[in-house]
């Protein structure tokens, strides 16, 4: 049995991870916690969940139960993710991390730390989204510089960061799959007079609004044709329970920095 941890306890995607959890075989929630202050801070876990009483109560420090807990599930901010890898480095723990909106820095920081832990980190754990890594990147070798590729995402008014890190990384491989560097090509804002459009880039577009949970589209744009990849995300449901399936994975594997690609075999 895999004991668990999830951070971001009292949010929307810690409560769909905590009744993955509660679904799953092999594994069992053994802590929560929230930001100090929070309102969930010293609630039963399961309670706040809508899951009923669990008779675990929602910690305000990842001190507090890291003892408890094998694996780490974080989706918060990227300031207390990067400070809750530090704490599961230095605890020889493991971890599934989902936040985005880290900085290159900071990023940086993250596969320095995963060379003494083990850690998933991926910018979306569907198992959609993660297939859909894979088949945008072997049809951007395929169709070559023949097509100009761009990527629209959208998502609900309250996300903070653009663009997504799930549109970051479909650009990524894409760039990778046509041998360009997204730094040089990558193109984030169409406005005024721009001029006609370079053969290179990668437009990569944002739209906020409503309560959409996630949308992904990469359009391949050919003379006479076009090929649109579309993944739409109906709840969170299949992004918390990809990184269940992560946390299960992960307990079993040696110290590095592993993706959803690793987790799924697609690699």
């Amino acid at each position: 049995m895999i004991h668990a941890i999830v951070s971001g306890a009292g949010g929307r995607m810690g409560a769909r991870i905590i009744h993955m959890i509660e679904a799953a075989e092999g594994i069992a929630l053994s802590g929560a916690l929230e930001k100090p202050g929070h309102p969930a801070v010293g609630q039963d876990v399961g309670e706040v969940a809508g899951l009923g009483r669990k008779g675990l109560k929602v910690a305000d420090s990842l001190a507090q139960v890291l003892p408890q807990g094998e694996v780490l599930i974080e989706f918060t901010h990227p300031e207390p993710s990067l400070a809750h890898l530090k704490e599961v480095a230095a605890a020889g723990k493991a971890m599934v991390l989902g936040t985005t909106g880290f900085s290159p820095a900071q990023i940086a920081e993250i596969h320095a730390l995963a060379a003494r832990t083990r850690l998933v980190f991926a910018p979306n754990m569907s198992v959609g989204v993660n297939l859909m890594f894979k088949v945008v990147a072997d049809i951007a070798r395929v169709l070559s510089d023949g097509y100009d590729v761009e990527i629209v995402e959208a998502h609900h008014r309250l996300k903070k960061d653009a663009p997504s890190g799930t549109a970051v990384k479909l650009a990524q491989v894409i760039a990778h799959a046509l041998n360009r560097d997204l730094e040089k090509v990558g193109v984030y804002e169409r406005k005024g007079l721009i001029g006609e459009r370079t053969k290179e880039e990668i437009g990569v577009q944002t739209v906020r609004a409503g309560d959409i949970v996630g949308e992904h589209t990469v359009l391949f744009g050919g003379i006479g044709e076009r090929l649109e990849i579309i993944h739409r995300a109906h709840n969170r449901d299949n992004f918390a329970r990809g990184a269940v399936k992560a946390a299960l994975w992960i307990a079993q594997q040696p110290p590095g920095l592993y993706d959803m690609q690793d987790v799924l075999g697609l690699k």
